[in-house]
């Protein structure tokens, strides 16, 4: 007899987690896992008093779930979701729910939601971010999609999502792929974010010299104040961290090359196509690259012999600039990855209420801060706000913080520490505030070398010159 509210298939830790929290919050829970030591981790996990089964079989699983069924596949992303997706179909009936809670790319969401349409099975995609812990406690949670299917699992997402000011994070992010595209641009500005915490990291310890010990003080006082975020949060909490091996700080024997799972890449790919101008997204996933080429950077290092300057006599100005350096720097990736939102949303006929991806943003994921407080107040006041830039509060706070991230570009170049997410952030700036840049001489360039023509300030059409 049917008794599950909701099932899962993939049981690893994400898969899992969720599932426990789920049931934490007075459902029903079914997991299905090929490996029975992981359903039966499922069900050893569990809290007390809570219901949660484990099973080896598929058909099992659907025939426990109440109508109509809610089944979400946390699994590697790519042709395992279609295969899972194939062995479900035959055993569900019409009006029943898949939801894909991993991290696909949004064009195969696009063709999921087509392949299952005429079988009349709603399909959403669904960005969850937060971890592991954030799975089991509480994560920020980005569904988009079936409408309908919405309605039918909302309760059950709102329960077991992250909460600010008692308020869910979680909010139906729009039509067709919007759940995964979003979480594509979320984790587009974690890359960039990201980036620039390793270069003010970088800078600290080449540049002003301090210890791990110094540096764990640094960011955990930032984090103490206005630059309060996740990320922030983490990286004073690794400082201290010893290696079990040899008793020294681990962070100091992790080997510079920096692994991705591609998600940074395909918000850079996608911004190309919609066009939108993303440099600090760009410019992360660029340095991940470069720190790949661990060997030719060695090489290149004997033989320029970069001999770095050093700023120790002046820490106290220099971590006070540092501190609004990444504060301004950290604002505009924000602002890079929300434009990209609201064009997407528009190109792309999604409809993405921005308002309410920012305020689910708040808590769970990764990107979160107290930044993201600033900017839920903006798209209240103005949801289809093209660029958080053009906010009046918003432009007050860059222009007060701007001179930290001219002078440490600066410091940077002076001390040869690559900071090339602080310079793509002031670059972006630099050029979206410009009313005239000097992209004339480029048109005069093409028309020259390629009959490409052009247009003037003083007349309308498309013009072309003999050169």
């Amino acid at each position: 007899m049917a008794s599950y509210d909701f099932g899962m298939v993939g049981l690893g830790t994400m898969g899992r987690n969720l599932l426990l929290n789920i049931a934490d919050h007075g459902f029903s829970a079914i997991g299905f896992d090929k490996d029975t030591a992981k359903t039966r981790l499922l069900e050893e996990s569990a809290t007390g008093g809570t219901t949660v089964k484990g099973v080896n079989s598929m058909e099992e699983m659907i025939a426990e779930l109440k109508s109509p069924r809610k089944i979400m596949l946390l699994v590697p992303a790519g042709p395992i979701v279609d295969s899972v997706i194939k062995d479900l179909l035959p055993l569900l009936q019409e009006g029943d729910i898949i939801i894909d809670g991993g991290n696909s790319h949004f064009t195969d969401t696009l063709n999921r939601i087509k392949y299952v349409e005429d079988k009349k099975i709603h399909f959403m995609g669904m960005g969850v971010s937060g971890g592991e812990e954030g799975a089991r406690r509480g994560p920020s949670i980005m569904p988009g999609g079936d409408v309908e299917a919405w309605d039918h699992v909302k309760p059950i997402l709102e329960a077991v999502s992250a909460k600010v000011n008692n308020e869910p994070c979680v909010a139906y992010m729009g039509k067709n792929a919007a759940g995964h595209y979003v979480k594509m641009v979320h984790n587009g500005i974690e890359y960039a974010i990201m980036q620039m915490i390793s270069e003010v990291y970088d800078f600290m310890k080449r540049g002003l010299e301090l210890s791990n010990d110094e540096m764990h003080a640094v960011f955990t006082k930032w984090n103490d104040g206005e630059l309060q975020s996740f990320l922030i949060e983490i990286t004073a909490a690794i400082f201290p961290k010893k290696d079990e091996l040899t008793g020294i700080s681990l962070v100091d024997i992790i080997l510079d090359k920096a692994g991705s799972k591609g998600t940074g890449k395909w918000t850079s790919q996608e911004a190309m196509n919609l066009p939108v101008p993303l440099p600090t997204i760009d410019m992360a996933v660029a340095m991940r690259d470069i720190s790949g080429y661990k060997d030719e950077r060695a090489q290149a290092a004997a033989l320029y012999k970069p001999k770095t300057k050093s700023f120790s006599s002046n820490k106290e100005k220099l971590l006070l600039q540092l501190h609004d350096a990444l504060y301004a720097a950290t604002l505009i990736a924000y602002a890079q990855g929300f434009s990209m939102l609201q064009k997407a949303s528009v190109e792309r006929q999604m409809d993405i209420p921005m308002k309410d991806v920012v305020k689910i943003w708040r808590g769970g994921c990764i990107i979160r801060s107290a930044q993201l407080e600033i900017f839920t107040a903006a798209f209240k006041k103005n949801s289809s706000l093209d660029n958080i830039l053009l906010d009046k509060k918003i432009a007050a706070i860059v222009k007060k913080k701007q001179a930290g991230l001219r002078k440490m570009v600066q410091q940077f170049a002076t001390a040869k520490i690559p900071a090339a997410g602080l310079m793509s952030a002031l670059a972006y700036l630099d050029a979206y505030t410009s009313e005239r840049m000097a992209t004339n001489l480029i048109q005069a360039q093409r028309d020259f070398f390629g009959a490409h023509t052009y247009q003037r300030i003083d007349k309308e059409g498309s013009f072309h010159t003999e050169w």
